[in-house]
């Protein structure tokens, strides 16, 4: 890892990194067990309760939080 501000980041020494992915078989880096709790940003294993991120959550932007803007709350807003 690196030691000062000056040293480059290097991802391939972290070693390492369980994230959950969408559409394949996860096995549980706790019990190896393949029954998950999905959320927005984790799963977790039903079985011992160890958490992954989940590698889609990973790729979204982190400049703010994700809005959703429903099309019918502007027509209810502007005839109220």
């Amino acid at each position: 890892m690196a030691t000062s501000s000056g040293d480059a980041w290097k991802p391939y020494e972290r070693g390492y990194h369980a994230v959950y992915r969408e559409h394949e078989v996860n096995h549980c880096p706790g019990c190896g067990r393949t029954h998950w709790l999905i959320g927005r940003m984790s799963a977790e294993c039903a079985f011992c309760a160890t958490a992954l991120p989940l590698a889609e959550a990973s790729m979204r932007s982190h400049n703010g939080p994700v809005v959703i803007q429903h099309k019918n709350r502007a027509v209810h807003d502007r005839a109220a």
